[in-house]
């Protein structure tokens, strides 16, 4: 059993912000010029990972670097991977597309430099310590050869917003914690009746609050790579005339299960998880910080 290693934690920043109106991951949260990053970067390296992989895009290279290392330069190793439009094969690149290819897609770029057990989060998404430290401890204690993956999950109920439509993983899951399916909805909204959903056709079906989903914290074997390469190219024969359409990680953690091989473990946090999708989300993100700091949960200055 290989469990000798620490786990890499992958951060999700190639994202456009298209409905927050610019880029969320370098955003700042706080008067200390803290960016939600900042926080899931502190809490990541309390919880014992020591090396950071971030996905990002050439565009805003040199503002990201300049922000992130000078923070956590020589408390952890650090790599950088580019997800841009013409990292797919030949026969499908399409001179009209604007939009990256997805979460799915962004993993599957860190194949080169990823060789041990390792967790993935999204860079705009508050997650806290516990759910850190729950991940690690089920990472490290995981051999790297096995299929035995996981997933932080959460209530959809706290993870929608007042201003508009979100997307989650929304996840089927059995009587021990294990999950069966996940199904990417990107189109979850609040009502006069509750949550719902936008079917592909456009008509709308009612999702209970309670459901549990997946807020992008994963955790993986590097056997992962294994099942997405085949996943990502059936993806792209079945959409090569769409400029939208997104290869989610939802999509490759289903595929994966689908195969019989692999078990997807939920893992519960205590903490509380919120994030940023419209503008409108700021406010409520900065004020959940500040009662945080309040509580001396976090410094006044993450990186002295």
């Amino acid at each position: 059993m290989n469990t000798n290693h620490h786990p890499t934690l992958i951060v999700l920043a190639a994202g456009m912000g298209s409905r927050y109106g610019g880029l969320k991951q370098i955003d700042i949260f706080t008067p200390q010029g803290d960016t939600i990053i900042d926080f899931s970067l502190y809490d990541a390296l309390q919880a014992g990972f020591k090396k950071f992989v971030f996905i990002i895009r050439k565009s805003f290279e040199n503002e990201f670097k300049s922000l992130i290392e000078k923070k956590i330069k020589g408390k952890a190793e650090i790599e950088y991977v580019y997800q841009e439009i013409d990292r797919v094969p030949l026969k499908y690149l399409n001179a009209e597309r604007t939009k990256p290819w997805g979460t799915g897609h962004a993993l599957l770029l860190t194949k080169d430099v990823i060789h041990e057990n390792f967790a993935i989060i999204n860079a705009d998404d508050f997650y806290g310590r516990d759910a850190f430290m729950v991940m690690y401890d089920f990472l490290k204690n995981t051999d790297m050869n096995s299929y035995n993956f996981s997933m932080i999950g959460y209530l959809l109920k706290n993870t929608v917003s007042d201003h508009g439509y979100v997307s989650r993983g929304v996840c089927d899951v059995d009587f021990n914690g294990n999950l069966l399916n996940v199904t990417e909805r990107t189109y979850i909204e609040k009502s006069e009746n509750g949550l719902r959903y936008k079917e592909e056709d456009e008509s709308f079906t009612p999702i209970e609050e309670e459901v549990t989903v997946s807020m992008n914290f994963w955790g993986f074997t590097p056997r992962c790579f294994e099942f997405g390469s085949d996943s990502f190219n059936r993806f792209l024969e079945k959409n090569k005339e769409s400029l939208k359409a997104e290869y989610y990680l939802p999509t490759l953690v289903a595929d994966s299960i689908a195969s019989g091989k692999v078990n997807v473990k939920l893992l519960k946090s205590d903490d509380r998880w919120f994030g940023v999708t419209y503008p409108e989300d700021k406010k409520m993100v900065q004020k959940a910080i500040s009662e945080l700091r309040m509580k001396k949960l976090y410094p006044e200055n993450l990186w002295e």
